[in-house]
């Protein structure tokens, strides 16, 4: 939530807590109706998180569903941009507007597109669905796993078919995201940079300006990251290559593509996140027993879908929906008549009192 132009971004449900990133000022501006709806960017859990711990549904789509282009890059074969609003009808609406092709974009020519996302907008939606219930997010936080499994009762209530789930390959995959994260980031960055054509023109650039501009750009955080891309080769380089086809294989084919074959499921739901951190300047983000769901589908390209389930000592949690590529319309289908079924969203109590 840090940025050197606009300083800490702050949750609004309670003010001295984190609102996530990186799309931090979306998910805090729709929670507290600064306006109708954002578009987010995520490369791994930047729509999920902010839209989660603000209280928001939030769509992180299929790699290639929603052009690239103009996106400021971490990394290619992740990054996307997603609807974070209040409602899963204002996302399906707003989802329908992002989609589409675009010649400047080659994932986008593969994509499997519906016209119209509201069409999914169903309440009975939940009615005969195989949902797979990932455990391996459960055990971390008693209140989180009360919650989640009062969800799961409401799902099933609506007529969904539960199994519960697990994911061998889940700690396997994170170092190999985050090689490709680095190299990907380097390459990426600089080819958006020349094309803009401005006075900052590669990643060695900008991590100049910020030493040189170190109180106002880094006056509580380093550029640690930026310099261990900038030390990366090209994207020929072996590493980087190897990393890739680790990183999908072991979140797409061993992954959620097993996972979904193996049960014959429509999708997978898991909890989104538990309660959010305390802003702390001086120490860091605390842990807390933080529990994130983001990564898998991230890493794969798959789609992901966070809805309000609930809140906790006053702030948000979420649950998430998540499947095989290009199941927008199945998810959305869920989301919708779970959001329906439990209107768990609760406005923050500054608005409500104002209002």
């Amino acid at each position: 939530g840090w940025s050197g132009r606009g300083g800490q971004t702050r949750n609004p449900y309670l003010l001295d807590r984190s609102p996530c990133g990186s799309s931090s000022g979306s998910g805090a501006s729709i929670a507290a109706n600064l306006a109708a709806v954002a578009v987010g960017t995520e490369t791994d859990g930047s729509i999920v998180c902010p839209s989660s711990i603000c209280g928001l549904v939030g769509i992180k789509p299929t790699l290639g569903l929603v052009s690239r282009s103009g996106i400021i890059p971490i990394s290619h074969s992740q990054d996307t941009a997603g609807p974070m609003t209040r409602t899963v009808a204002d996302a399906a609406i707003l989802l329908t507007a992002l989609v589409g092709a675009d010649a400047k974009d080659s994932a986008t020519k593969t994509a499997k597109i519906e016209k119209d996302y509201t069409q999914f907008l169903q309440k009975d939606g939940l009615k005969g669905a195989r949902i797979g219930v990932a455990r391996d997010y459960f055990g971390r936080s008693e209140t989180v796993d009360k919650l989640m499994n009062d969800a799961l009762d409401a799902m099933k209530n609506a007529g969904a078919i539960l199994i519960d789930v697990t994911f061998p390959t889940l700690r396997q995959f994170g170092d190999a995201e985050y090689e490709v994260l680095l190299f990907e980031f380097k390459a990426d960055l600089n080819q958006y940079l020349a094309q803009r054509g401005g006075k900052y023109r590669t990643l060695a650039d900008l991590i100049k300006f910020n030493e040189e501009n170190r109180e106002k750009e880094m006056p509580y955080f380093g550029q640690e990251i930026f310099i261990q891309a900038e030390a990366k080769n090209d994207l020929e380089d072996r590493a980087y290559r190897l990393a890739l086809l680790q990183s999908k294989v072991l979140t797409q084919d061993k992954g959620i593509d097993a996972v979904i074959k193996k049960d014959n499921l429509d999708a997978i739901v898991a909890p989104s996140n538990s309660p959010t951190w305390m802003i702390d300047l001086v120490n860091g983000d605390c842990g807390s027993n933080y529990i994130s769901s983001s990564s898998l589908a991230a890493a794969a390209g798959y789609p992901n879908i966070t809805v309000p389930a609930g809140i906790l000592r006053e702030l948000p949690i979420g649950i998430s929906f998540f499947g095989g590529a290009f199941t927008e319309a199945k998810l959305i289908k869920y989301a919708y008549a779970f959001e329906q079924i439990t209107k768990a969203r609760r406005t923050p109590k500054f608005l409500a009192t104002a209002q």
